[in-house]
């Protein structure tokens, strides 16, 4: 079950994050789909899906990629859409003093150089704990933790966001606000 739930999921984040056409999928501006348009697309796209799987993966991912509406009738990916049709509103708020990102050492250079940068992706993500950003770094090859001085930033007029899993998210993060310190956590 666990392989029917992980390929779920890697199917869900990349139709609701980056390509809903490939399944004759429509998201709104808030990046929200019809339950039962996801499960008929990916049905005629050859993928086994139905609710009870869906909504399996939803409450079992790890990092709460995705939401379902209050009413129970649409789906959404949390965060890290490249798809342009899709803005979602958030809410500025302050965020703590620190928030951190994993990244890998071969992209240290570039990025003490031109700051964090969102990419493909609407926002940087950014996370409130050094596990979750070692994690991250860990996907790309040998990690590090950046560690971003939010609060300052905040100070200085930048927006910071938080998804609906708790991703702290924001528009780039330029070099004066970022310090890299080593996988163990110690500066």
């Amino acid at each position: 079950m666990k392989t029917n739930t992980t390929e779920t999921s890697k199917f869900l984040s990349y139709v609701l994050r980056h390509n809903p056409q490939a399944i004759g999928l429509t998201l709104d501006s808030e990046g929200w789909a019809d339950i039962a348009t996801l499960i008929d697309g990916a049905r005629r796209a050859g993928k086994a899906l139905d609710d009870t799987l869906l909504r399996t993966v939803v409450r079992d991912n790890d990092k709460q990629r995705f939401s379902i509406s209050g009413d129970g009738k649409r789906i959404r990916a949390a965060q890290g859409h490249t798809t342009e049709t899709v803005a979602i509103s958030h809410t500025a708020i302050t965020p703590p003093a620190t928030l951190f990102h994993g990244t890998a050492t071969r992209f240290i250079p570039s990025i003490m150089q031109e700051g964090l940068k969102p990419g493909q992706r609407q926002h940087v993500h950014l996370s409130d704990n050094r596990q979750t950003a070692m994690s991250v770094g860990q996907r790309y090859g040998a990690p590090v933790i950046l560690r971003v001085a939010a609060k300052a930033m905040h100070e200085q007029g930048f927006a910071f966001y938080q998804a609906d899993n708790g991703v702290w998210l924001t528009s780039h993060v330029p070099t004066t606000f970022l310090t890299h310190e080593n996988p163990s956590g110690l500066a």
